[in-house]
This record gives structure tokens, C-alpha cells and sequence, in this order.
């Protein structure tokens, strides 16, 4: 399926999926697929606040990532192939989400706990699979990606049925993403469905070349 965003007019894909191939693939899947059955029973159709814990979560390994591979090329004096610049520049641009949706589901302070809680937990975990398995942890993020994708697509066909009010948007979306001063709801979910297809993208296929990397390691 190809859609056109309104702003930049450009084909993104929306139902791509990473066909799991190896027992990396399938781990990184079952963690996806679990963690979307835990926010579907919690959540449901609280699209907005779904969105704010999604954020909140999908703005740590961009950094985790950048850090550790600066890390790893200062240790060995290696080359990083634009990798940290990528990384950090998408856990920047999931920060600027987290900070959109609050902006326009207002969180409670119990919401406001959850996303410490969920956020402490999430980075030790990736942290700790980021060291182990840096092919699982990339695949996982596309995965999380696929999600939210779908996720942003049920958010826009719940504003396009009237179910959820196309508010005006924040003047932080406004601003980050050049919205026309009229920009509302839908289009701010627009940009960030593209955002999601972007990072799920590139962190697919750096689990493709890291997977590509340890066969070529394997066979020599």
C-alpha cells in the first residue's frame, strides 16, 4: 500500500513487514508482538495516550544505540558509516513526538508515573540487549516501528470517522514540522506515521547488515 502525506508529497509505504528469518528475527517479533497485545488491553482506542508511552519508549534506543557505537568506534578506532548521527538524530525526533502528544492528551500524573516506570524499565532492557545482541535490538526497533505505523493508522481512521476530535495543532508540531498555522490533528499524525516508516527503514536494514556482517564472519 502506498500513501502520499500532505506534506511533503512524498510515497511511503505503510504495510512493510521484516519477514522473520532466523531464531534474532523471531525473538525480536515475539517481544513486538507481546508488547502490542499489553498496550491493545490497556490502551484500546486512547490513541493519545497510547502515543505518549509509545513515544516515550521509542525515543530511548535511537540514543542507547548512538551511545554504545560511539563507544565501540572510540574502542577500536573504527569508522561508524554515519551510524551515530542516524541514531541520535531519530531518538531526537521521537522525543519531539512524546512532547507533541503530551501537548495534546495532557497526561494525568498517574499516565505521567507509567511513562517514568516504563521508560526506567525499557532502557535497561534495550541497554542490556544493545551489548548483547546489537542485530536483535535493531530488528526489534523495526518491529516496534511496524507497530506503530499501524498504530498511527488506526489513530487517523478514528479522527476520519469523528471518533476522536481533530483538534488544532500544538504550535510545537507546528513549528518542528513547518505545519501551516491551521494544521490540525490528522495532520500532525500524517508526519509522524512518515517519521515511523523512516526509523522503521533504517533500523531494518541495520539489522540486515549486522545479520549480513556475522554470516560473512561465520563462513570466512
Amino acid at each position: 500500500m502506498m500513501k502520499t502525506t500532505s506534506t511533503t508529497n512524498t510515497p511511503v509505504t505503510l504495510d512493510k513487514h521484516h519477514a522473520a528469518s532466523n531464531i534474532s528475527d523471531r525473538i525480536a517479533l515475539g517481544i513486538t508482538l507481546a508488547l502490542r497485545f499489553f498496550a491493545d488491553t490497556f490502551f484500546a482506542k486512547r490513541y493519545g495516550n497510547r502515543a505518549i508511552v509509545l513515544e516515550t519508549v521509542a525515543a530511548v534506543p535511537g540514543m542507547v544505540g548512538g551511545m554504545l557505537v560511539h563507544l565501540r568506534c572510540l574502542r577500536w578506532m573504527v569508522d561508524d558509516h554515519g551510524w551515530i548521527r542516524t541514531l541520535l538524530e531519530e531518538a531526537d525526533n521521537e522525543r519531539m513526538h512524546l512532547m507533541t502528544f503530551v501537548e495534546i492528551a495532557k497526561p494525568s500524573w498517574f499516565e505521567r508515573m507509567v511513562i517514568l516506570l516504563v521508560q526506567a524499565l525499557f532502557f535497561i532492557f534495550f541497554f542490556l540487549l544493545y551489548l548483547t545482541t546489537p542485530r536483535t535490538a535493531h530488528r526489534l526497533v523495526g518491529y516496534f516501528e511496524e507497530q506503530a505505523v499501524i498504530s498511527y493508522t488506526l489513530y487517523l481512521a478514528e479522527i476520519d470517522a469523528g471518533r476522536v476530535e481533530n483538534v488544532p495543532a500544538p504550535q510545537i508540531a507546528i513549528d518542528y514540522w513547518k505545519l501551516p498555522v491551521s494544521a490540525k490533528l490528522r495532520d500532525v499524525v500524517l508526519v509522524v506515521r512518515e517519521d515511523e516508516t523512516g526509523h522503521r527503514d533504517v533500523n531494518h536494514h541495520f539489522a540486515n547488515a549486522l545479520n549480513a556482517e556475522a554470516t560473512s564472519t561465520h563462513s570466512a
